[in-house]
């Protein structure tokens, strides 16, 4: 896209907060569209704890949109049709949908770390800025300011906080409100294939309940095991992606399953731990010049496999209302972003609740359960054939 000098100084200048999955595809989407974007990151560097993601084809079609489907094809592992779920002793339910409506199959275990790798590799050099922690916001009719924990402070049209669960931002938008435990630890972690040399590398499968389910599934082009044990707790710990587990503690929980499983957990040598919030629907996600994006708008619980999908929808919905006006369209552009994007996100986000409850049924008779899983390829097909693009063209029309 080939934009004049007096036209890129007219459009609006976006400040991301958050380099992370979310925050780093939104600057990817608004500089496809000829936007001035920089990102601001806490951490000194760049990066992920060693975990998995699960990308689905309503996130794939903005990766390609933006340049991005030769590194999905690289650096994900494609899973297909012999994607499963199983009881908890290895008895088949039913089959998992990985198309959408139309049949077309771009669902792909990823890497964190690769996933953040390339949509920064991505980015022109000097777009990404490591060692800034957000710490204060302040805005007029003109221009929104972000303050760091260094000392020093960055201008721009546009604030989009992507800094995850625990915002800095997010109280600039909407009052302080606690994230909601839902009483599950997941045990996660990545096993080299070498280890599995007999592990099909083709797909997805979970084993469920009662109480817990259990997830593998492949990342890295297949060279990597990805797995996720959910199990109830009463304890209630700090949200976080890396404190440590224990790996004898977590055989315990699955003690009697499918011994597909046993064979999983006796080459895990390190686990983590992570403690499943989310947070309430807010009633809006944006004030003036400062908006939310991925987590920070919506935390989710994994059980539909959408936190990261959806901020990619987030910031190719965001990028392409702000790509149609000039900086004093600002205003009206990031509410329409809020309008189109809530309903779709709060949706999935009880969806996400209701699938977590259904996975770990408590029910004697599991045979509702089955059912309904088997019956959930439909919501499936219809969640993945969704494109953004156009609502948010018609969005930014409305104007």
């Amino acid at each position: 896209m080939m934009i004049d000098r007096v036209e890129m100084a007219s459009r609006p200048n976006v400040l991301i907060i958050g380099g992370g999955i979310g925050g780093l595809f939104a600057a990817n989407a608004l500089i496809r569209q000829g936007l001035r974007v920089s990102v601001y990151e806490q951490a000194s560097a760049l990066g992920e704890i060693g975990a998995g993601v699960f990308v689905t084809p309503n996130a794939v079609r903005h990766l390609e949109r933006v340049g991005l489907g030769p590194a999905v094809e690289r650096w994900g592992a494609r899973v297909g049709p012999g994607s499963y779920y199983f009881r908890h002793d290895g008895t088949p339910i039913a089959p998992v949908q990985v198309s959408d409506a139309s049949g077309w199959n771009a669902t792909f275990g990823m890497h964190r770390a690769d996933f953040v790798d390339f949509l920064a590799a991505h980015l022109p050099a000097g777009i990404v800025h490591t060692n800034h922690r957000a710490i204060a916001f302040e805005q007029t009719d003109d221009l929104a300011r972000v303050k760091f924990g260094n000392g020093t402070m960055a201008e721009a049209d546009v604030v989009v906080a992507a800094d995850g669960i625990h915002s800095e931002l997010r109280s600039y938008v909407f009052p302080l409100s606690k994230p909601v435990f839902h009483g599950t630890i997941c045990y996660r972690g990545l096993i080299a294939r070498e280890r599995l040399p007999n592990w099909p590398m083709d797909r997805w499968q979970m084993w469920a309940g009662p109480s817990r389910h259990f997830l593998v599934f492949p990342v890295r082009h297949a060279t990597m095991v990805n797995y996720v044990g959910f199990v109830p707790t009463d304890e209630e710990m700090k949200e976080s992606w890396s404190a440590p587990g224990d790996p004898a503690v977590l055989v315990r929980e699955f003690e009697g399953w499918d011994p597909r499983i046993a064979s999983v957990l006796q080459q895990v040598d390190e686990t983590f731990r992570w403690a499943l919030y989310d947070r309430e629907p807010l009633p809006t996600w944006t004030k003036g010049r400062l908006t939310l994006l991925g987590d920070a708008a919506h935390p989710m619980l994994p059980h539909l496999g959408q936190g990261a999908n959806q901020a990619i929808e987030d910031g190719m919905a965001l990028a392409t209302i702000l790509g149609q006006v000039d900086t004093s369209g600002v205003g009206k552009s990031l509410l329409a972003y809020d309008r189109l994007r809530r309903t779709r996100v709060a949706e999935i986000q009880l969806g996400a609740r209701q699938n977590g409850l259904r996975l770990d049924s408590t029910d004697i008779d599991l045979s509702a359960r089955d059912a309904a899983l088997a019956a959930h390829a439909e919501f499936r097909k219809r969640l993945y054939a969704y494109d953004v693009v156009p609502d948010a063209r018609a969005a930014a029309a409305l104007q």
